[in-house]
């Protein structure tokens, strides 16, 4: 580093202009407190950009020359050094003018700096006739002085406040470790490291900032996308009230009003016909009921009757009991004379009476066969007869007392047998065989009255089919059963089917030509249907057609031939045995036994012949009375039933009437119901769009909204939930959400590459705190160093051990320079423990304040010591002093009057400050005293 060769000064503090030569190794500033060795100092300070003691500043020197500007001169040494390299280049003399010029500016004082090559005096530097002098500002300045040695660490040790050179040896191990490097240490690698640390405490900052700024950014953005969906919510609610109020609401109003009309209309028209319907269904009942009245008074009269029957069964069972014992009487007498006769004539007249009682029993019973060929030919006689006049099928007794039913109710009706008509007798065999059982099915005229006769056919538990459904007869398959009949109405459609299904063979073998799920009969009625096949039976007599009614006629005929054929063989066979009887009754004339068994032989053998039948006929009273008594019964519980079916009835039509009137009355509200409904959807309907009666959209609206109530209450609910919530209605919130959404993507992009460029500035910083340990090692070896060879100048032991330094910040901050001291052999004390005396305080100070200086690299320099002497006795004092000659520094020490004259015994130069005089407007000049070699 540089020394200071010379110095001048013009309106510092109290001096006017003033020159001082300065080459020389240790200066010593002597004079009286506040003849201005400080403020000295304080010039040489300002000169060199740094701090002035104390609470002073340049500006408090300048005010006090009253002046408007003040210079500060010095010539310092700029030779090479050890590298070759000058300190001030690119001035290439061997010294160089450092120069500040202070002026007052607006009320304030400012400072310019100079460098120039060569001695040049303040008037030259003034008028700077060449412009080869270049004023610049105070921060180039110190990077100039840097340059040529005078680094901010040095600065910072001729900084140190007056008394701060002797106490040293106080600061902590940390702090001295921090000095030592600030004045040893590599500036490039020190300010790789704080500029590493710095990149990373400032990337690490950005991140934390930005991560910071992210998570407020991101926290924004949810927010704002809250807030859009809330408005997209808002939106959504607000266009579906909307679309409810304006259009759903009316469409399904239209639509349900629509569909209540048409409900309605259907409804009146129902009610019309059910009112209808039950008037219909009333007077049916009413007739229904009159028949039952009339059903009534019929089983009244037939209970009448039944009991009259009862009676008579009681009286004919009464007769017949009679009768059974008078003929057991007359047949004990016939046995007591037959006893007597044989008594009296013997057994040939008990013979012979045996004989007239065979013949005579003959006799009643070819008289009886007489009576009942008689009955018969005049009973087929009436059935030719009523055959003959009536063209229908036999009458059956139920079927007959059913249709009488029928027609009192007014049902009009035909049976199947009267609209049948066979057109092939070889075939009539096999129609009546396969239409036996529908012979008696009955074919009603009008379809309405099917219930009716079914309602009758219940009651009369008709055992025939009741049809209603008929219909024209379609044309006849071809060698099918129907195609030898002809229908002379419709018939059901079944029957039809039935015999179009079956064909017409001759016989099984000729069947072997159908196909297989062909039915067919023969024309003896063997018949096969998807069943099998079997012989249906031909019946005895027919039904169906002219064909059967001749039948009928020819067998009538027939029967009334062979009934006379009877009377004629049966006469002849009667005349016989009725004179056979007469002689025998004449041979037994005379025995009075034989006279009255003959006498009362008709009797005897009525009774005889009489006593089966009186005991049938008794069997019979008992089972007629049975019959009769059953009849009583049967005809009481009817007549419980009729009653009980009365009852229902009147119930029923009480019902009904009710059902009319309660039609008859709702009618009128409704249809004032519907005309309303018409009215009002021709005002909802009025100038509404066509597509908004499209029925299976509306329909659709419906199935979603349960109708218009629903739609109705769906738009409520809406109002409520808009009218009631927290909602953003402004749409830019849309835009600020997408716009927050896109920098938040745009500052994660930028976190992660701050995030990588903090992972980088940390990897940096670790490299640039290795080297900055490496060389801070080295800076506390070479300090060490010093410090061994101050020590052994001084005649004292220093230890300075290096300290354990981990590549870790907080190692580095924990960091400290341990450095003990041994005085006279004593032991080693350290920095500041107390066990060291006055003297060896300073001593430390200065060991430790020169050891910053040396620089084997730049060697010189100088150095400003406040009163190091202080509280030093005469030993000390010369110990000091052969300590600082002993060193290269050069060396400006101030000094108090009061002390020892061994304090100028090291001093080359004695610099002696006076103060100024009162009434002097300048202090005196400094004097000087300079020792010859």
């Amino acid at each position: 580093m540089f020394h200071i060769k010379q110095l001048e000064l013009v309106h510092w503090d109290y001096w006017r202009r003033f020159n001082l030569p300065l080459d020389a190794q240790i200066i010593t500033i002597v004079g009286p407190n506040g003849s201005g060795k400080t403020t000295l100092l304080d010039a040489l300070r300002t000169l060199f950009g740094l701090r002035c003691s104390g609470k002073r500043d340049f500006r408090r020197y300048v005010r006090r020359a009253n002046r408007s500007f003040a210079w500060i001169r010095a010539v310092v040494a700029n030779r090479p050094g050890s590298t070759g390299k000058r300190p001030f280049f690119p001035c290439l003399k061997d010294e160089v003018t450092l120069a500040c010029r202070i002026r007052r500016a607006g009320g304030d004082w400012t400072r310019d700096y100079a460098i120039a090559d060569g001695d040049l005096p303040i008037e030259a530097l003034e008028a700077n006739e060449d412009k080869a002098v270049e004023w610049v500002g105070y921060r180039d300045y110190q990077s100039r002085l840097a340059w040529g040695g005078l680094t901010p660490a040095i600065a910072k040790v001729l900084a140190l406040e007056q008394g701060d050179t002797d106490k040293l040896c106080e600061y902590s191990p940390k702090a001295l470790l921090e000095l030592v490097f600030d004045v040893f240490g590599d500036k490039e690698v020190l300010d790789n490291y704080a500029a590493a640390r710095e990149e990373q405490n400032n990337a690490e900052k950005e991140l934390a900032a930005l991560g910071l700024d992210l998570d407020r950014l991101r926290a924004q953005a949810e927010t704002k996308r809250l807030e859009a969906d809330r408005y997209l919510e808002w939106k959504q609610l607000d266009d579906e009230a909307r679309a409810l109020a304006a259009e759903i609401v009316p469409r399904l109003e239209v639509a349900e009003l629509l569909r209540d009309i048409a409900q309605a209309r259907d409804d009146i028209a129902r009610g019309r016909s059910e009112r209808q319907k039950s008037e219909d269904e009333l007077n049916a009942q009413r007739a229904r009921s009159a028949g039952v009245e009339a059903e009534k008074a019929t089983a009244e009269a037939e209970r009448k009757a039944a009991r009259s029957r009862d009676l008579e069964a009681e009286e004919q069972h009464r007769n017949a009991l009679i009768q059974v014992h008078d003929c057991d009487k007359l047949l004990a007498e016939r046995t007591a004379l037959r006893a007597r006769l044989a008594r009296e004539a013997g057994d040939a007249a008990v013979d012979l009476e045996a004989d007239y009682a065979r013949a005579d029993a003959r006799l009643v019973h070819l008289q009886r066969q007489e009576r009942e060929a008689i009955a018969a030919f005049e009973e087929r006689t009436a059935q030719l007869r009523a055959t003959r006049d009536h063209r229908g099928p036999p009458a059956d007794g139920e079927v007959s007392r059913f249709r009488n039913r029928l027609r009192e109710a007014g049902i009009a009706h035909r049976a199947l047998a009267e609209i049948v008509e066979v057109t092939d007798p070889d075939w009539q065999g096999a129609v009546e065989a396969v239409l036996r059982p529908y012979r008696h099915v009955i074919l009603l005229e009008r379809e309405q009255d099917r219930h009716a006769a079914w309602g009758l056919g219940e009651q009369e538990r008709f055992r025939h089919f009741i049809v209603p459904e008929l219909e024209t007869a379609p044309p006849a398959t071809r060698g099918s059963l129907a195609e030898v009949i002809r229908f002379a109405d419709a018939v059901p459609r079944w029957l039809a089917d039935l015999l179009n299904r079956i064909q017409r063979v001759e016989d099984a073998d000729a069947a072997r030509q159908l196909p297989r799920e062909t039915e067919w009969i023969t024309r003896d009625g063997y018949h096969r249907e998807r069943r099998g096949a079997r012989h249906l039976g031909k019946p005895a007599e027919f039904h169906f057609g002219e064909l059967a009614r001749k039948a009928r006629l020819k067998q009538c005929e027939a029967d009334m031939h062979s009934i006379d054929a009877r009377l004629r063989e049966i006469r002849p066979q009667l005349d016989a045995a009725k004179e056979e009887a007469d002689a025998l009754r004449a041979r037994l004339h005379g025995i009075e036994a034989a006279q009255l068994l003959a006498a009362r032989a008709t009797d005897f053998e009525a009774a005889e012949n009489t006593l089966p039948a009186a005991r049938a006929r008794l069997t019979q009273a008992i089972a007629d009375r049975a019959d009769a008594k059953g009849d009583v019964d049967r005809i009481d519980q009817s007549l419980r039933g009729i009653e009980i079916e009365l009852d229902r009835r009147r119930r029923d039509m009480a019902g009904l009437a009710a059902r009319v009137n309660q039609l008859t009355a709702e009618a009128a509200p409704r249809r004032h119901d519907q005309a309303n409904r018409i009215q009002r959807l021709r005002r909802v309907r009025r100038g509404m769009p066509a597509d908004w009666r499209d029925p299976a959209a509306n329909a659709l609206l419906a199935d979603k909204y349960d109708g218009a109530r629903g739609a109705r209450a769906e738009l409520e609910r809406l109002r409520q939930r808009l009218a009631n919530g927290d909602w953003v209605t402004d749409d830019t919130v849309l835009t600020l959400a997408g716009r927050l959404k896109a920098d938040v993507l745009d500052r994660e992009s930028q976190y992660a590459e701050r995030e990588r460029h903090c992972n980088a500035a940390r990897r940096i910083t670790g490299e640039a705190r290795a080297a900055y340990i490496a060389k801070l090692r080295a800076t506390v070896r070479q300090y060490g160093k010093n410090l061994r060879a101050l020590g052994d100048l001084a005649n004292v032991d220093v230890d300075c051990p290096v300290p354990l330094l981990d590549n870790d910040d907080r190692a580095l901050a924990a960091a400290g320079l341990e450095v003990r001291f041994d005085f006279d052999r004593k032991g080693a004390v350290g920095l500041n423990d107390g066990e060291a005396s006055g003297g060896q305080q300073v001593m430390k100070s200065l060991i430790l304040l020169i050891a910053l200086l040396m620089d084997e690299a730049r060697p010189g320099g100088f150095v400003f010591i406040d009163e190091p002497f202080a509280h030093l006795d005469i030993a000390n004092i010369d110990r000091v002093g052969t300590f600082l000659r002993a060193t290269r520094a050069q060396y400006l020490i101030t000094t108090p009057v009061t002390h020892n004259a061994n304090v100028f015994a090291p001093a080359q130069l004695t610099l002696v400050t006076r103060k100024k005089k009162p009434g002097d407007d300048w202090a005196p000049p400094i004097g000087l005293i300079q020792r010859s070699l």
